[in-house]
């Protein structure tokens, strides 16, 4: 390969694999078995996205809930283990006290329609930083904040935001 078109394709090659992007991971359900179908999972639009307003000194709450992930297990004729992370859990216990964010799970019913799926709340926080459900195949998913509460320190971060970072993984 000649050293020019090598130094035209690093630069690009770089900036793909350093560039921060929204991702959604699933394990491939089917153990490497061929013919098995897997589990996809997309990441919910930014404007769809929970919100609320946090400032220094502030206790609130979620002022508008949202979605985070949509799973389509309508392939999948076996119950999946979901898992749904807040990645940035130690950055933002220095502008939280607390922050205790409401998950929903809900079911696409035969209408297009969504369902919540259990009646127990679930609860992800500073604390914890996951929570785990499991849900049976054949249906389509989504993964919501419906609800929550926080006590904001400061909305200054030492570094990125004072906004959750969520990662979701299907086993």
């Amino acid at each position: 390969m000649n050293k020019k078109l090598l130094k035209r394709i690093f630069p690009l090659i770089a900036i793909a694999v350093l560039l921060p992007w929204p991702i959604a991971y699933a394990h491939d359900v089917s153990d490497g078995v061929i013919g098995e179908e897997t589990v996809s999972i997309e990441v919910a639009d930014p404007s769809a996205a929970p919100s609320w307003t946090a400032f220094g000194k502030a206790i609130g709450g979620v002022d508008e809930p949202g979605d985070l992930f949509y799973i389509d297990a309508t392939d999948q004729p076996i119950d999946i283990t979901t898992t749904l992370y807040l990645t940035n859990a130690k950055q933002l216990s220095h502008c939280y006290q607390y922050l205790i964010l409401k998950v929903g799970v809900y079911t696409e019913t035969s209408a297009g329609e969504w369902e919540r799926t259990s009646d127990r709340d679930t609860f992800i926080t500073l604390r914890n930083g996951q929570v785990r459900f499991t849900l049976p195949g054949y249906a389509n998913y989504k993964v919501t904040i419906d609800d929550g509460s926080f006590n904001c320190i400061t909305a200054q971060a030492e570094e990125g935001s004072v906004s959750p970072n969520f990662y979701l993984t299907v086993d």
